[in-house]
Parts: C-alpha cells; sequence; structure tokens
C-alpha cells in the first residue's frame, strides 16, 4: 500500500511549479479538485485523509467521486470534465515513481471525458455596453476605480484574473497609450487603448491611494481586488444601468461576459477572425471560432450572397400501406 499525501504534496507543490512551471492559479485549481477528491473519499471509505493510500482512489472511487460533482454539488459537465483532467494528470505523475501503482493509474487515464453542449456565448451590444460604463458614480473614489476598472476590462479584452493582478509596471508609458498583460499559458500581449479608457484610467490614478503594493486596482481596504470582489462590483453596476437599458434585465453579465463583448466589438470591426484571436491572446485560432458562431451579421451576409434553391411543386399520393398506416403514416 502507498501513502497518497507525500505523493500528492510533491505534485502539487513541487512538480507543477516548478517541474512543469504551471501558473499558481492552475496549482490552485489543481488543489481544489483534490481537496474535494480526498474529502469525498475519505469519507466513503471511512478512513481520514492523511491515512489515504493510492489504492483507495481506485477508478471506482474516482467515477464515483465524478458523479457527485454533477448530483451534488451540482457543477457543469466542463467542470467535471476539468476535474478529471487534474487526477489524470496526477496518475501520468506517479507512472515513472510507483511502479505499483501502474495498473491503477493506467485504469484511471482510461476513464473517458464527457461529451457537453457547446452553447452560443453571452455577450452585450455596444448600447448595453455603454449603460454598464455609464453607472459607476464618478463623484466618488471607488466610483472612478469602477469605471476604469469596467473601461479597462472591455477595452483590451480582460479575463478576471488578468484585471485583478494588473501592475502599474504593466503600462510601459505614462501616457497609458497601451497596456502589457500576462494572460493565460504565459502568453504576454501588449494592446493599444482607447483615449476615453485613457482618461478612465488616469481619473483613477489622480485620486487612486498609496496601497503597499503595485497593483492598478484594490478593494476599500486596500487589499489587492478578488475575482469575486470585482464580480460583486460588475452586478452592483449591471443592476444600475438596467434602469436605463432594460434589456439588461434579462442578461446574465459575469466579468467574462465583458470579454465576450469585446471580442464581438473587435469582430464586427475587422471581420477578421485572426485579429480577435491576436486580441484575446489565444494560442489557437480554433478557440476564437466560438465568435463566428455567435455572430449574426456574418450568417446574415452567408445568406444574403447565396442564390436560394426553387421549390418544385408537387403532391403527395398516399401508399395505402395498412402498415404504414398502424405506424402513423397515413
Amino acid at each position: 500500500m502507498t501513502d497518497l499525501a507525500p505523493l500528492l504534496s510533491a505534485f502539487l507543490q513541487q512538480y507543477l511549479p516548478d517541474t512543469r512551471h504551471f501558473s499558481r492559479h492552475t496549482v490552485q485549481s489543481y488543489t481544489d479538485c483534490f481537496r474535494l477528491l480526498v474529502l469525498h473519499v475519505s469519507k466513503r471509505q471511512k478512513v481520514r485523509p492523511c491515512k489515504l493510500k493510492i489504492e483507495h482512489l481506485s477508478a471506482t472511487a474516482v467515477m464515483d467521486f465524478l458523479v457527485s460533482l454533477e448530483t451534488e454539488r451540482d457543477n457543469a459537465i466542463s467542470t467535471r470534465n476539468i476535474r478529471l483532467a487534474a487526477i489524470r494528470s496526477f496518475f501520468r505523475y506517479l507512472e515513472y515513481r510507483e511502479p505499483g501503482c501502474l495498473e491503477i493509474a493506467m485504469q484511471i487515464r482510461a476513464i473517458p471525458q464527457k461529451r457537453t453542449k457547446k452553447p452560443l456565448i453571452d455577450w452585450l451590444d455596444s448600447h448595453e455596453m455603454q449603460a454598464i460604463l455609464d453607472a459607476p458614480n464618478t463623484a466618488s473614489v471607488s466610483g472612478l476605480r469602477d469605471r476604469a476598472m469596467l473601461h479597462l476590462c472591455y477595452a483590451a479584452a480582460l479575463r478576471v484574473s488578468e484585471l485583478v493582478s494588473l501592475r502599474m509596471d504593466h503600462f510601459p508609458t505614462p501616457q497609458l497609450e497601451t497596456v502589457r498583460i500576462a494572460g493565460k499559458g504565459r502568453r504576454e500581449r501588449e494592446l493599444p487603448l482607447w483615449k476615453q479608457t485613457r482618461t478612465a484610467l488616469q481619473d483613477w490614478l489622480q485620486v487612486r491611494p498609496v496601497p503597499n503594493h503595485s497593483h492598478v486596482f484594490f478593494n476599500a481596504r486596500g487589499k489587492t481586488l478578488s475575482s469575486e470582489g470585482f464580480a460583486y462590483i460588475l452586478k452592483q453596476h449591471v443592476a444600475t444601468a438596467a434602469h436605463s437599458c432594460h434589456s439588461l434585465e434579462d442578461k446574465r453579465v459575469t466579468p467574462h461576459v465583458l470579454r465576450h463583448a469585446s471580442a464581438m466589438a473587435v469582430l464586427h470591426s475587422t471581420r477578421d477572425i485572426r485579429k480577435v484571436a491576436l486580441w484575446l491572446g489565444h494560442s489557437d485560432v480554433k478557440t476564437t471560432e466560438t465568435y463566428l458562431r455567435a455572430n449574426l451579421v456574418e450568417k446574415q451576409e452567408i445568406l444574403s450572397a447565396t442564390t436560394p434553391p426553387s421549390i418544385k411543386p408537387g403532391s403527395f399520393r398516399r401508399s395505402g400501406d395498412k402498415l404504414m398506416r398502424i405506424l402513423g403514416a397515413e
């Protein structure tokens, strides 16, 4: 029997950050996955977490955990697949370090991911986006901060993690003409900013208190703003904007929806999916194709440029077949 604790600790604290050079966000995601898995297996097996063995994490136990994510925690299939990918990665790590665990590792790596639907993305049109940008009360310091965050998040199509981790040295020039973003997968991109976005940022920086860190945005206590904190701020301003833009009342606006809105604006302006991928920092243009699926303008142009087929009039003659009448065809 092989102890789980030392191997899992080495995987999360050394292998992922040092050998694989994963970001802290990815390491945290993996840690959350195994925290849930260990608690689940410990409860089912009636074994203290520190006493768990690798053999307790059988394929059956992992499958039971994946089912519980959907049924007990109400997670989406995509979340279930992300958790499974983390578990697979750990057992791939074990294959070369614990040969005795090879059989169980192969069984778990053979667990298939679930197919999931790919719904159209949620995004905002220019009128809805403008209403949200105008919602903060610029007579207050927090309102100036919120307006700058919203403008920057939309203008640069930022992920919420990119926004809250933004530092002063990410602006190469004092005029704030561009912003340098450390994106997902350690891919950096530098984007120019609209004059309106620069103005909103400058208004905030003029009244920005001096904290003990270099982050551009922070909460009322001077601490680094969390992703949940920005989501809460956005929710408040969406509620305010809904008074003047009623279409927002029926929309669920998350921080990532602002990124989608920016991507759709770039697509409408350039009609080039490669430029959208460049703006968003995507490594593969296939990831960006989801915006083409949601872009009705492109589809209308295709429809207008295509000659519709003619329809030949005809009549339907019943076959008079007894079996077809039983099947309801007549």
